[in-house]
């Protein structure tokens, strides 16, 4: 995995660490780190080795934003032409990830910095960490899909302040609002991460934690809980009937570790996707509006 350029890639025990590497610049964001960032999580998807991914920051920071060496002309996209935003492409990706994926925030999460992690499942920040969605400060607006994560993850009220004023906050409040689940000394913000990372590797059925990821995400936009039912009866029944069910229920009866013995890479259920693919359609089209 030595083959990136701007992310590191490294697996110990089942864990897969990515580190936006780019410390020169505070790990600032580009499009190849998109793309490098996209191609690790679809690694991780196919490995049936890793169960857990944490994603940090070499250096000091995690990441100061989008790289602005371009100037003015950072955010200047051809008009007409069909452009998705690259905070957005990691974003969903992760929002599609089938291994669950921890956030170390080891210090400043700028703009992308920050929105490119809200599809992540849990994200812990060091003392020193600060946040940002600084977007209206550079005369532009939220991206990476976080219009549509970040009220769901704090409520619209505090959704509305962090973006509204645009302003620096620090990681106490990120945790009063619910933006991380813990805040730690700095040399004990990786030890932390892994500690989950490893608890899911160790204790939780591959399969299981895939589909419990997708299922929550996927019935936040649920009209009805009769719709979470149909789905759950289906997954139940589906999960009821594998190798892992009887393995659990054995390990707990025998009081022992369980060996779940499916694999994401071969036993997801056949129904699994269960929600269409829409595709993507440039701006300007009548279906974009």
């Amino acid at each position: 995995m030595s083959r990136y350029e701007q992310i590191r890639c490294e697996v110990e025990d089942r864990v897969l660490t990515i580190t936006l590497n780019r410390p020169d610049r505070l790990n600032a964001f580009t499009a190849t780190m998109a793309d490098e960032l996209i191609e690790a999580v679809d690694l991780a998807d196919t490995d049936d080795d890793v169960r857990a991914v944490v994603l940090t920051g070499a250096g000091r920071g995690f990441c100061a934003g989008a790289d602005l060496a371009s100037g003015g002309a950072t955010f200047d996209y051809p008009a007409g032409a069909e452009h998705r935003d690259d905070a957005g492409r990691v974003s969903l990706r992760i929002l599609d990830a089938l291994k669950p994926v921890i956030v170390a925030f080891n210090g400043p999460a700028v703009g992308v910095g920050v929105t490119m992690t809200l599809a992540a499942d849990i994200r812990l920040a060091a003392e020193h960490a600060r946040f940002g969605f600084v977007f209206a400060r550079r005369g532009i607006v939220l991206e990476g899909a976080s219009s549509w994560f970040l009220p769901r993850l704090v409520g619209i009220s505090r959704a509305l302040e962090w973006a509204g004023t645009g302003r620096i906050f620090d990681s106490a409040e990120a945790l009063s609002g619910g933006l991380v689940r813990s805040v730690h000394p700095p040399e004990e913000l990786l030890p932390a991460a892994y500690a989950i990372a490893r608890e899911i590797a160790d204790h939780t059925a591959p399969v299981s934690v895939a589909l419990n990821r997708q299922m929550l995400w996927r019935m936040l936009a649920a009209e009805h809980p009769m719709t979470a039912h149909m789905l759950d009866s289906r997954a139940v029944q589906s999960r009821g009937m594998s190798e892992d069910a009887k393995e659990g229920v054995a390990a707990f009866l025998e009081k022992r570790l369980a060996e779940f013995p499916d694999r994401v890479s071969t036993g997801m259920p056949r129904f699994y996707p269960w929600w269409p693919a829409r595709p993507f359609r440039p701006m300007g089209t009548a279906e974009a509006l």
